[in-house]
């Protein structure tokens, strides 16, 4: 039998994460403090204290969530515990690509610093969220954002069947939940990032 990793993507994290391995376990102690030294920043204080609306930020958010996924492959590591098959969901990758030894860990904490600055940099000017709707056919969630008419809004991520991730205004986002709550949509489910659209506003449904 095979042993799959699927490594967590940005909106997994919360404050407090991490911290109750960090206190056991002397592996999970010298990544939190590998990390605080390669880019100078306090990444215990932020994961294990927030506050919530700094830790939120993707600036301070995917690197917090990769910090925490390292962790916890030194606890498996160290067990004898190893991924014949890796995955990742979007800065899951990144996870993924580092324990392939794809990227050294230092050159990896670095680039995904950077990612989510970057990110960060283009998230346009305004009251922006996302949300995952989750039970409807791609095309009808692509049909609901057309209908919506209190702003821009568009399909950002098609996670999996059943499941898409709309990114836009927030009312638009908002308006986008209900039709689809009237539609009969399993479930509508905010995020807790606002998120760059910008590069996704090129999509079809939102022609």
């Amino acid at each position: 039998m095979k042993t799959a990793f699927l490594f967590p993507g940005q909106g997994s994290q919360y404050v407090g994460m991490g911290k109750d391995l960090y206190e056991k376990y002397e592996e999970v102690k010298k990544v939190y403090d590998d990390v605080q030294k390669i880019l100078n920043i306090d990444i215990k204080k932020l994961s294990f204290e927030g506050p919530e609306e700094e830790l939120n930020q993707t600036k301070n958010t995917q690197i917090s969530i990769l910090t925490m996924s390292l962790a916890i492959l030194e606890v498996l590591k160290a067990n004898g515990i190893n991924a014949d098959i890796l995955a990742g969901l979007s800065l899951g990758e990144y996870s993924a690509l580092i324990y392939s030894n794809v990227f050294s860990f230092e050159d990896g904490i670095k680039i995904v610093k950077k990612r989510g600055e970057l990110m960060q940099e283009n998230v346009p000017k305004g009251n922006w969220k996302m949300a995952a709707i989750i039970g409807l056919e791609d095309e009808k969630v692509e049909e609901i954002c057309k209908k919506v008419n209190s702003g821009f809004v568009v399909p950002a991520n098609y996670n999996c069947p059943g499941q898409v991730a709309i990114s836009g205004e927030a009312e638009a986002v908002l308006e986008a939940m209900q039709i689809a709550k009237d539609t009969r949509s399993k479930k509508s489910v905010r995020t807790k990032n606002e998120w760059t659209i910008s590069y996704r506003k090129a999509r079809k449904c939102c022609k």
